[in-house]
């Protein structure tokens, strides 16, 4: 939850994550509109993710080996980490699943296929 006291639910299944005030009954998509795929208005496999203080949402993008990032308002994310397939190699995250980003940005990334934490 978001200091606006927004609730964020990641949709594995859907490819989507969902945006709820808390005591609405609605939300609305904010990442995923458009089905599972690697373009960048795509997720596949949403897992974690993080909202930072700007709003800023960080996902980790698992079946797409890749951390994504969309500020406030923007139709398409961007890779932050990974994006360049399985491997063990410091640009590749096969299956990254949990993240966190710290007061100045830095963004650590469980990378679950290589055992490993990433900065």
């Amino acid at each position: 939850m978001d200091r606006m006291r927004y609730l964020y639910i990641s949709d594995y299944k859907k490819n989507a994550v969902k945006r709820y005030r808390v005591g609405e009954q609605y939300g609305i998509v904010v990442t995923g509109r458009n089905g599972a795929g690697n373009r960048l208005d795509q997720l596949d496999g949403p897992y974690y993710m993080f909202v930072d203080h700007e709003h800023s949402l960080c996902v980790s993008d698992c079946l797409n080996d890749r951390m994504v990032k969309w500020t406030d308002n923007v139709k398409e994310g961007i890779i932050v980490a990974g994006g360049h397939g399985k491997g063990n190699n410091l640009t590749q995250l096969p299956n990254p699943t949990g993240l966190f980003v710290d007061h100045s940005g830095t963004v650590y990334v469980a990378d679950c296929g290589n055992h490993r934490m990433m900065r």
